[in-house]
């Protein structure tokens, strides 16, 4: 005989330790707990019967009678035979740890065979006992790829490398293009400074006549008319402006750079540009000579600026077809860095969306230097927040334990005794046990939905819960058929799922004259902010509830007892209205085709 409320450790855990060891002795456990809930954890974790506070001895003892005649049953919600392992609370099987899976006929059969081994049976026993059964679940997990939304960081890192990439090699370019240009004209200003000295030899020799000055260039562009080529001598000295020009500039003059204010250089030469003949745009090269006796000139040449201006362009148009090209390759090189030094944050996000969908527990992985700081404290937040969540369950489970106890020696106190004071005690004991049930029960669905949200896989727990109930109002020969595919998920803990199909399932058995039904159903319409909902009916072939009766029980949420010729609390509905729409759900009532009470429940789907 255990009790759940120990000085170091509580009963459901000395009892799992137990059974882990092997110990298969039975166990009945007595407690103030009443809950069916903690009876469903007490049976769960291998007890063989449930006996709540306040009890009358002759019951415990014909309970215990009752165990010590079943000793030789099955102890543990396992099942082993060879390598074969059937999990009764869970429904999975395995051969040799593997996961087999297997359809609702050939599960509720083996779980016959493998309950009776060593034992021969007929076929129609095993047909009538596979026909009560359900099926296992198997889960499965879907994860999304997060495409990088427009205000992301690797976006924002992407668009100022772009930015700067583009600057840099904008300001590159214009400063190449600028030194090029310098070299194009140094170059040009050098040929043309070669025919300048030329015309300067042919002047100051004294074979050569100045008419003549300029034949021994070799130029055949200084001979045709308006070629962009010229050259011309003035004398400044004689009282008479005197010209002679090559025969390309025909009859039009050059114009002096000294007139148009350019400063002469450290070698006597001033150049520049300058409009020629023909509105044409030329690179001018002049200088000043003085020949003494024979004179002083000013000896021009010019050329087509046209050339400079094509070669720089030609530059130009290299240089930026060779910028593209590699600001295109920057940018490749610069979206991969991101993409590679941003790895770790997507790895953080994609385990941070496991942990919300229950895929995960903790972030786990190595991280750099500078990221693993940030996974350690959410680590440790998320290790905080289940932390906080298990202390409020188990101070909550200790309160209810510590009230009820003493509530409960009131109530054996009073019984006693058959008078007006003893019934009124009778009355206000059961009053103030309906409050505390219905407050503790607040304080215990705030603890649970201030968890990190997690993902339930429905079959498993509707399985449990059916075999359990089916234990629980075994007297009465309750019968529960359950359908739930196994790939429906509800977006929430497994305890408050637990909590709401648990408190369903009772109530139908409760008023059920030999059949309930669950069905789990998949809501392919979504509910008003599209997020998937599933549908979870229970349906009994009780007396069921009439229009009135279904409006009255609207009024669970405040606490109104429904089932008052029933044992329990009548808190039932009123956790589940409560829960439900915690998560966003809702509880409908109505008629089940079976004739009794049918109870729609609608909760967010993973």
């Amino acid at each position: 005989i255990l009790d759940i409320g120990l000085p170091k450790m509580d009963g459901i855990s000395v009892l799992e330790s137990w059974r882990r060891a092997g110990r298969a002795m039975p166990v009945l456990m007595l407690t103030a707990r009443d809950r069916w809930s903690d009876k469903v954890q007490g049976f769960d974790a291998g007890a063989d019967d449930y006996v709540a506070k306040p009890f009358h001895l002759e019951e415990v003892l014909a309970r215990i009678r009752a165990l010590l005649r079943r000793s030789a049953g099955h102890a543990k919600s396992e099942l082993n035979c060879g390598p074969v392992r059937l999990d009764t609370r869970t429904g999975r099987v395995t051969i040799d740890g593997n996961p087999v899976k297997l359809t609702s006929h050939e599960y509720r059969l083996l779980s016959y065979l493998m309950h009776h081994a060593g034992k021969c049976s007929s076929a129609a026993s095993a047909r009538s006992s596979a026909s009560t059964s359900s099926r296992p679940c198997v889960a499965s997990a879907i994860s999304s790829p997060h495409p990088m939304r427009a205000n992301s960081l690797a976006l924002r890192l992407f668009l100022s490398a772009t930015v700067w990439t583009v600057i840099i090699l904008l300001v590159t370019g214009f400063v190449l293009s600028g030194l090029y240009r310098q070299a194009v004209e140094r170059a040009f200003d050098r040929r043309l400074g070669v025919y300048l000295k030329t015309l300067i030899a042919d002047i100051a020799s004294p074979e050569i006549p100045n008419e003549k000055a300029g034949q021994t260039l070799g130029e055949p562009m200084f001979e045709l008319p308006l070629s962009g080529w010229y050259w011309q001598v003035t004398r400044l000295d004689g009282s008479k402006v005197e010209r002679h020009s090559s025969r390309s500039l025909w009859d039009s003059n050059l114009p002096r750079l000294e007139d148009m204010q350019v400063e002469q250089s450290s070698d006597g030469l001033r150049k520049s540009y300058a409009q020629g003949p023909e509105d044409q745009r030329l690179r001018l090269v002049e200088r000043a000579i003085d020949l003494g006796d024979e004179g002083r000139f000013l000896v021009a040449v010019g050329g087509d600026a046209a050339e400079i201006d094509d070669e720089i362009l030609a530059f130009d148009r290299a240089l930026a077809v060779t910028f593209a090209v590699l600001a295109a390759v920057l940018l490749l090189t610069t979206m991969f860095q991101v993409r590679f030094g941003l790895a770790p944050l997507k790895r953080i996000s994609e385990s941070l969306a496991a942990i919300r969908s229950g895929g995960a527990e903790r972030l786990e992985g190595t991280f750099p230097d500078e990221i693993a700081p940030l996974a350690r404290e959410t680590n440790a937040l998320i290790e905080a927040n289940r932390e906080i969540v298990q202390r409020a369950r188990t101070h909550v489970g200790n309160l209810a334990h510590a009230l009820k106890t003493p509530l409960s020696v009131i109530v054996n106190e009073a019984a006693s005794r058959d008078d007006g004071f003893a019934t009124k005690v009778r009355e206000q004991t059961a009053i103030m046990r309906d409050q505390v049930t219905r407050h503790l029960e607040r304080a215990r669905l705030a603890a649970r939905f201030s968890s990190i949200g997690s993902v339930t896989e429905i079959a498993p727990v509707v399985t449990a819960l059916a075999r359990t109930m089916e234990k629980i109002h075994h007297d009465r020969g309750i019968a529960i058929d359950v359908e739930a595919p196994a790939d429906i998920r509800f977006r929430g803990e497994r305890q408050d799922l637990e909590e709401m199909v648990g408190n369903l399932v009772d109530n139908a058995c409760k008023w059920a004259r030999s059949r309930v039904s669950v069905e789990v159903l998949r809501d392919g319409a979504g509910g008003a902010s599209g997020q998937p909902l599933v549908r979870l009916v229970i349906d009994d072939d009780g007396p069921g509830l009439s229009p009135p009766e279904r409006e009255e029980a609207q009024e669970a949420h405040r606490g109104r007892r429904l089932d008052e010729t029933k044992p329990g609390s009548g808190l039932g509905l009123s956790i589940v209205v409560e829960l439900a729409h915690l998560y966003g759900g809702e509880l409908s009532l109505g008629t089940a085709p079976i004739g009794g009470l049918r109870a729609e429940l609608t909760l967010p789907a993973a």
